[in-house]
């Protein structure tokens, strides 16, 4: 009776624990809210703004081009626009179909270039097959290169220069600092190794400065031991586009979780007919996170507001002075 009595009491225990570790987890995990951040941001540049409006300065000019009419890019320039006038930036959008020439594409980039009142610009990707993304990237002047795609900015950013940060990997440094998100130390995953999102986000994420300090891994498709890298990892960052790819079993308990996906998934019961939705499988890994990003309304609204930001930087001539040679574009 003794032994069955220990026996129950040791039961009894285990599920006890089992219960408050599972309370506990769902306690711990904190949202982290990119939409009430990015407006946070957008009101604290457009107080800016007025400041410099009402010192007699210039009001920042961005401009955008856009090719065709793919939907998600149709979203996203809309988007751009609507947060330029929230900023208080004067903002342009130059469109072309789909059938428009390099050439007359370039010309246009070369134009906006030599135009003193566009601060920065941005060539909204993807282009059609038949333009050379790179080659428009590269006649972009690094100076006007908001996006943060040019091969100077990337390169100044990878040995720690001040530069136009891409968008989206500068939009996470933000969540992570705004949360107070530790990372000195901490291993960091970055699944994806795309030049916009993976490359750019593993060289910031291991500088020395914070958010940084960490010991990164980069895992792609050909990656072996992808699900133990990430067993292991104190920070997960998901850009991969394949949805739901990171499920609970390769996630630890109390690791932060940065979903960058935004695939759109068909969903009838939607009225777009379709659901954005990101890299992690949400209801499964939210309840082991510390931090997750929601999908959307997470990562989506910081990559904006950290063009904002790039945009502000270039109209006050922050980060390149005039008196800086101009480096010719490639032949």
């Amino acid at each position: 009776m003794q032994n069955f009595l220990l026996f129950l009491l040791c039961r009894l225990t285990d599920l006890y624990y089992i219960c408050w570790k599972e309370s506990f987890n769902k306690e711990i995990m904190q949202l982290i809210d990119g939409k009430a951040i990015s407006e946070q941001v957008k009101q604290e540049i457009a107080a800016e703004v007025a400041e410099i409006v009402a010192k007699g300065g210039k009001r920042p000019h961005l401009a955008a081009i856009l090719v065709g009419h793919d939907g998600g890019s149709e979203t996203y320039v809309a988007a751009k626009v609507k947060a330029c006038e929230v900023c208080g930036f004067k903002s342009s959008l130059i469109r072309y179909e789909a059938d428009v020439t390099e050439e007359e594409l370039l010309a246009k980039v070369r134009e906006l270039n030599e135009d003193a009142d566009v601060d920065g610009f941005i060539v909204q990707l993807p282009l059609p097959k038949h333009i050379s993304e790179q080659k428009v990237i590269e006649t972009i002047d690094y100076r006007k290169d908001v996006d943060g795609f040019h091969p100077i900015n990337v390169g100044r950013m990878s040995i720690g220069l001040p530069c136009y940060v891409s968008a989206t990997p500068n939009g996470i440094l933000e969540l992570l600092k705004r949360y107070h998100i530790e990372t000195q130390g901490k291993k960091c995953v970055v699944l994806g190794r795309s030049n916009i999102v993976g490359k750019p986000m593993a060289a910031l994420m291991m500088q020395k400065s914070y958010p940084g300090d960490a010991t990164v891994t980069v895992c792609h498709s050909r990656s072996k031991d992808l699900v133990k890298e990430c067993q292991e990892a104190d920070i997960i960052i998901a850009a991969l586009g394949q949805p739901n790819f990171v499920k609970a079993d390769m996630v630890k308990e109390g690791a932060v979780i940065i979903d960058v996906g935004t695939t759109r998934v068909p969903d009838a019961s939607k009225k777009s007919g379709f659901k954005l939705t990101g890299d992690v499988k949400f209801d499964e890994v939210a309840p082991k996170c510390s931090y997750i990003t929601p999908v959307p309304g997470g990562v989506g609204p910081m990559t904006i507001v950290s063009l904002m930001k790039n945009t502000l930087l270039a109209g006050k001539k922050a980060i390149y002075k005039l008196s800086l040679i101009h480096i010719s574009e490639p032949t």
